[in-house]
C-alpha cells in the first residue's frame, strides 16, 4: 500500500467523523441556546409574576392608608375622652404620619402620580385638621374638634382627597391587572 492510499483510506474514516462531529456540535449547541432561552423566559415570567403580585399589594396597602386617614375612621381610633382639641389635633396628625411611613416603601412599586396623589392627600389631610382645629381654641374639648370635623366631613364628602386618591389608585390598578392578564 502506498502512502497515497494510507491518507486516502484515513481520510474515508476521518472526513465522515468530522462531518458527524461538527453536526452533533451544531445541534446541541442549538439545542443548549433555546434550552437557556426558554429558561430565561420562565425566569421573566416568574419574575413578572412576582412583580405584579408586589404591584398589587401595594396599591392594596395604599388603598388602605387612605381609608385610615380618612376622617370619618381616623377620628374615633384616635380620640379618647377628656382630650383637648390640641390633644386630638396632635394624635390625628401623629397617626397620619405613622401610617405614612409605614408604607412609604409602596413608592417603588407604584406610578409616581399615585404616589404624588397619596402625598398630596396626606398635607391635605393634615392641612385640614390645622385648619379645623385652628378655628377652636386649643384648650377646649376635643369633642368640640370631633364634631366640627363630623360636620366638615359630612359637607364636603364627596371632595375629599381621600376619595379621590382611592379612585386614583383603583384605576391604576385596574390598568395594570389588564396589561398583566
Amino acid at each position: 500500500m502506498t502512502t497515497l492510499q494510507t491518507i486516502l483510506e484515513i481520510l474515508k474514516y476521518t472526513i465522515p467523523a468530522i462531518v458527524v462531529l461538527i453536526t452533533a456540535s451544531l445541534i446541541v449547541k442549538k439545542f443548549l441556546v433555546s434550552e437557556t432561552e426558554r429558561k430565561r423566559m420562565s425566569i421573566f415570567r416568574e419574575g413578572m409574576d412576582t412583580t405584579l403580585r408586589l404591584r398589587l399589594q401595594a396599591y392594596e396597602r395604599l388603598a388602605l392608608y387612605m381609608e385610615r386617614i380618612h376622617p370619618r375612621v381616623l377620628i374615633p381610633r384616635v380620640y379618647q375622652t377628656g382630650m383637648t382639641t390640641r390633644d386630638l389635633q396632635t394624635e390625628l396628625l401623629q397617626a397620619i404620619r405613622m401610617e405614612y411611613e409605614h408604607n412609604l416603601s409602596q413608592q417603588i412599586y407604584v406610578s409616581a402620580q399615585v404616589w404624588k396623589t397619596v402625598q398630596s392627600v396626606k398635607e391635605q389631610e393634615m392641612a385640614m385638621i390645622n385648619q379645623v382645629a385652628g378655628l377652636l381654641p386649643p384648650e377646649s374639648s376635643a369633642k368640640e374638634l370631633h364634631q366640627k370635623m363630623i360636620d366638615f366631613i359630612v359637607s364636603n364628602e364627596n371632595d375629599l382627597p381621600v376619595e379621590v386618591a382611592l379612585e386614583v389608585i383603583n384605576n391604576e390598578a385596574k390598568i395594570v391587572l389588564s396589561h398583566q392578564s
